[in-house]
């Protein structure tokens, strides 16, 4: 199965009620949480060093973060694409991962 997950902040749901609701939200923690903010793991999350970079540039490495990311911290998910929402002149990007999660 695929879903689309954005960076939109949810709450967390501290008891999913299935598989699939676990993995979209761990994968919405992972690309919301900027590297070097978790304590125990300085290396979770993805890198927010990308902002000052132009455009096409931080979208490259984005999604090479963003794949990496997600394949060393929830293996039950594969990055099937990632795109973007925003644009240079309004400074914001947006990211939009879709994934398919294994055994759904």
């Amino acid at each position: 199965m695929q879903l689309d997950i954005t960076t939109e902040q949810q709450n967390i749901n501290f008891a999913p009620k299935s598989t699939m609701e676990e993995v979209a939200q761990n994968v919405r923690m992972i690309l919301t949480t900027l590297k070097k903010t978790v304590p125990m793991d300085r290396e979770f999350g993805v890198d927010g060093e990308l902002i000052d970079l132009p455009v096409a540039a931080a979208q490259a490495r984005m999604t090479a973060e963003i794949v990496d990311a997600v394949h060393r911290y929830e293996p039950r998910a594969r990055v099937v694409s990632v795109g973007y929402e925003g644009s240079e002149q309004d400074g914001e990007l947006q990211a939009k991962v879709r994934i398919e999660i294994d055994g759904t």
